[in-house]
């Protein structure tokens, strides 16, 4: 609940105070291709949410760690969510949480559909593959 708050105000505050959208791939995608003047926040915004996570790593125990054999599959999983990304004009932060708090039609339907693929991923991996959660 703590997170999705801090999500929520983090969104809002960059709406309110530059008017931009806190759509993570955009941000990433402006740090190579924005004008100069305009990265600086993106870097920022990036590097505050690599210090959050790491300072969360560090100090909140968790049950589960990310296992090296495993790297190849997330390396695999992560271009398929850049080209997803690129695809549907957007990523899950930005349709999801800023697109839908501004009632956007196309983030409705971005939200739709990547719900759908991932609730028939799931089904798939779990039901179908046979594989733990």
């Amino acid at each position: 609940i703590l997170g999705g708050l801090l999500i929520g105000v983090g969104a809002t505050l960059l709406l309110w105070s530059i008017g931009r959208i806190a759509g993570i791939s955009g941000i990433v995608n402006g740090v190579a291709t924005a004008p100069r003047g305009d990265r600086a926040w993106r870097i920022a915004f990036l590097a505050g949410m690599m210090i959050a996570g790491a300072l969360v790593m560090q100090f909140v125990p968790s049950p589960s760690r990310i296992q090296t054999g495993a790297m190849s599959l997330l390396l695999v999983a992560g271009f398929l969510v850049g080209f997803g990304t690129r695809l549907g004009n957007g990523c899950t932060s930005g349709h999801g949480v800023c697109g839908l708090g501004r009632f956007s039609r196309r983030s409705l339907v971005a939200v739709v559909v990547f719900m759908a693929c991932a609730m028939a991923t799931t089904f798939v991996v779990r039901h179908v593959i046979g594989a733990a959660p």
